[in-house]
């Protein structure tokens, strides 16, 4: 691409965000099914802070995150005026009005929401979106600091152990997005203490909900039997960095450098699992319960330090034609499991801010404020990508810091009634 149509491109991305497309993700209808659906409808037509407006105040404190409540709600004030629900009568209202309009929203609404319109939004025109068929998404996990009330910790807890526990309590979110786009398509949220409080946990819960037409990477923390199964029984191609000590034999080699095995099921051992074995070697037919096939792509990464000690990727993959997919071509696609990196700093970095702490004081604020936060990632998300596949480039050429920028001198008109 020439530096005129870089230029063009840009010219174009910065007139969408000043138009109010970023908002448009978001529809008025969607929240008020959402809301209405959560039983949390306005009891007043006329109140000040109806359903509607906190929902888009949610996405906005992320778009803020070093504003007052208030200071918030007056970037907002023009906007709201015009939709007439904001009485220039009434002035920017107060931050204990402003914390009992979200205490009546609650999250279930935002989280309703997000479910709706959090989609992929890559098509097949976007570069890295897919390897063949295949859309290219992936799985992660990251933590963010709630404040240090009794509620928080008693929802989340303290990461650490032995004595040293962390100063915050912490909140463990596990990600579906895609790689291309950096856009989050599903997410769990969960503590970081106790039973059930890990990223496994928390990823269980997402599998049922994967696209047949998906590659999920993964790395290797992901992998157990149980949850392999499931996400490989929604339809969607796997391709899960797994651990060494994982047992995979042999049984046949492939043109790719790769070969074909078999996972079983930790529960059967011995000959048991030896007759497995035999049977998936000549390519029987296996209970799915018991065993599975795979296909594994193993490659070292050498050591950058120089010393002999390169890193061997295992690599383990549905996708058991290597016509369909070469080994080399699933190896540059795990990689592109970095990407998901990418979209957790653009979330904790350049929306929240390093080492800021989430401003709710109650668990199920901290929950709104991540789904809020999580919709204003995803809106942005699918502006910088529509922008970056019309102009022919990759979206990672397009700065998220920039237009998070754009969107904040924007935010009167970027929120539509």
């Amino acid at each position: 691409m020439t530096q005129n149509a870089e230029v063009a491109a840009g010219s174009r991305w910065t007139d969408q965000v000043s138009l109010g497309v970023l908002a448009s993700s978001v529809p008025r209808d969607v929240i008020d099914d959402a809301v209405a659906a959560a039983g949390r409808s306005a009891k007043r037509s006329d109140g000040k802070l109806p359903p509607h407006v906190m929902v888009y105040f949610a996405m906005a404190m992320a778009l803020f995150a070093e504003d007052d409540y208030g200071e918030v709600a007056a970037r907002l004030a023009g906007t709201l005026s015009s939709w007439g629900c904001w009485d220039a009568r009434w002035g920017p209202p107060a931050s204990g009005g402003i914390t009992r309009a979200r205490d009546r929203l609650g999250f279930e609404p935002l989280r309703d929401i997000f479910a709706q319109v959090a989609v992929p939004v890559a098509d097949q025109l976007t570069r890295g979106a897919f390897l063949g068929p295949w859309r290219l998404m992936s799985i992660d996990g990251f933590e963010w600091d709630a404040p240090d009330t009794p509620g928080n910790a008693a929802a989340f807890g303290y990461a650490g152990s032995g004595g040293e526990r962390s100063a915050f309590p912490k909140v463990r979110v596990v990600t579906v997005s895609e790689c291309a786009s950096h856009a989050v398509v599903d997410a769990g949220i969960g503590g970081t203490a106790g039973k059930g409080a890990g990223e496994q946990s928390l990823a269980r819960k997402l599998y049922a909900r994967l696209a047949d037409d998906w590659l999920l990477i993964a790395d290797r923390n992901f992998y157990n039997w149980a949850d392999w199964c499931a996400a490989a029984d929604s339809g969607a191609a796997l391709l899960w960095r797994v651990k060494s000590d994982l047992r995979l034999p042999v049984l046949d080699l492939l043109p790719d450098g790769s070969y074909r095995s078999v996972l079983v099921s930790p529960a059967i051992t011995g000959k048991a699992r030896d007759r497995l074995i035999e049977a998936a070697r000549v390519g029987g037919d296996l209970d799915p319960g018991k065993a599975r096939h795979v296909r594994v792509i193993e490659y070292e990464v050498p050591d950058r330090d120089g010393d002999g000690k390169g890193e061997l990727i295992a690599l383990i993959t549905t996708i058991a034609d290597p016509r369909q997919a070469p080994a080399a071509a699933l190896a540059g696609a795990y990689h592109e499991r970095w990407e998901h990196e990418t979209g957790n700093s653009q979330l904790k970095t350049h929306l929240r801010g390093p080492g800021r702490v989430l401003r709710s004081r109650s668990p199920d604020m901290v929950r709104q404020e991540i789904y809020g936060y999580l919709l204003a990632h995803h809106a942005i998300s699918a502006l910088i990508c529509q922008a970056a596949t019309e102009a022919d480039i990759d979206p990672d050429r397009v700065s998220f810091t920039r237009t998070v920028r754009l969107t904040r001198r924007a935010i009167g008109p970027a929120f539509p009634p």
